[in-house]
């Protein structure tokens, strides 16, 4: 007699990077998959757009709902508005759906929901509609938010993109670098997702762990104005790997990174090499990457580090034509090759 062999989902099949991938391409999109659109859903950018309509949705069950620098509230409403600004649109509104299991705390969840309009105030931006479910004790340990977000193309994009040096869409989508760009990190990279680690196995590292959620909206703006940006994204699940080999699949480019450019504070190496991490690897939810025409590069530089979020920032590589994927400049001098992570080293953050 046979034995069926049934296929299950793993945690590292939602953490971003290759796995992720394989289950988004192979048994997600043949059902759902379309090209409607300039940034269609079978594009698997972070936003879609249709009808210059900007769209995105995002759950996020991050455990524990609360750490140092954020909790799930202001991380749900920040992480939606900066899928939408990195593709090049102005919010204009968000919903929440919240799920939350029978017997929770209310103290909590009206902490959780003050965090998150604490970043719509800052930001001037609106919850729209929502919807609460409540499940049953057991369920679920803690709540789940689903925040979704539309945008209108930015009132600043057409003048970006005329000094971006010819673009393949109008928009800061994936597939847009070109030779020569380069690349920009708006600040330090694996802050949130080492936090996320020490807090839920009580490293504690000293008391230095924050998160870096945060809304980007001013840091977006000052790029704009400067010009000369031709794609955007927020390096989450699977972090700052996952975004340039996403970049280098997509767009007809590899790139190249001097690890000694990027900027990563002395706690998150140490809590890395102490726990195997890479820093590259691992999410983060208030930075943007940027490819940026090298003509404007020095002087978007300059106007992110005007910034409260962009005090950081740093230019940390180039795309070129000349290579495959992307590539590493070692600190020793050596090269070698960055690849996708299979995952985000640490399951549950966002």
């Amino acid at each position: 007699m046979s034995q069926k062999n049934e296929k299950s989902i793993s945690l590292a099949d939602g953490a971003g990077g290759e796995k992720m991938e394989k289950l988004l391409s192979e048994h997600i999109l043949p059902f759902f998959g379309n090209d409607q659109g300039e940034i269609p859903l079978s594009s698997l950018d972070d936003s879609c757009v249709v009808d210059d309509i900007v769209f995105t949705i995002d759950s996020h069950t991050v455990k524990p709902v609360f750490f140092p620098g954020g909790d799930l509230g202001s991380l749900s409403v920040s992480g939606t508005i900066n899928d939408l600004l990195a593709t090049g649109s102005e919010p204009i509104g968000l919903a929440l759906a919240m799920v939350i299991p029978e017997g929770y705390p209310l103290d909590d969840l009206e902490r959780l929901l003050e965090s998150a309009y604490d970043i719509l105030e800052k930001t001037e931006i609106s919850i729209l509609t929502g919807d609460t479910k409540v499940v049953e004790k057991g369920d679920i340990d803690e709540p789940i938010f689903t925040t979704a977000g539309i945008g209108k193309r930015h009132p600043m994009m057409d003048d970006n993109m005329m000094t971006s040096g010819g673009r393949k869409t109008r928009w800061l989508s994936d597939d847009n670098l070109n030779p020569g760009d380069k690349i920009i990190v708006t600040g330090t990279i694996g802050d949130h997702g080492i936090t996320i680690l020490s807090e839920r196995e009580g490293y504690g590292f000293g008391g230095k762990v924050k998160s870096d959620v945060s809304p980007l909206t001013e840091v977006m703006k000052k790029c704009l104005q400067v010009g000369g940006i031709g794609s955007a994204k927020d390096p989450t699940r699977g972090g700052l790997a996952n975004t340039l080999n996403e970049w280098a699949d997509k767009s007809p480019v590899g790139i190249e990174i001097e690890e000694d450019k990027i900027p990563i504070k002395d706690w998150v190496s140490s809590a890395g090499e102490m726990l195997g991490i890479d820093p590259l690897s691992i999410g983060n939810e208030g930075k943007f990457v940027l490819a940026v025409n090298p003509s404007k590069a020095k002087k978007v530089l300059q106007a992110l580090r005007e910034t409260e979020e962009g005090r950081d920032a740093a230019i940390i590589g180039e795309a070129k034509e000349d290579i495959d994927g992307v590539v590493l400049k070692t600190s020793v001098g050596g090269k070698r090759i960055l690849e996708k992570p299979v995952g985000d080293p640490v399951p549950r953050i966002c």
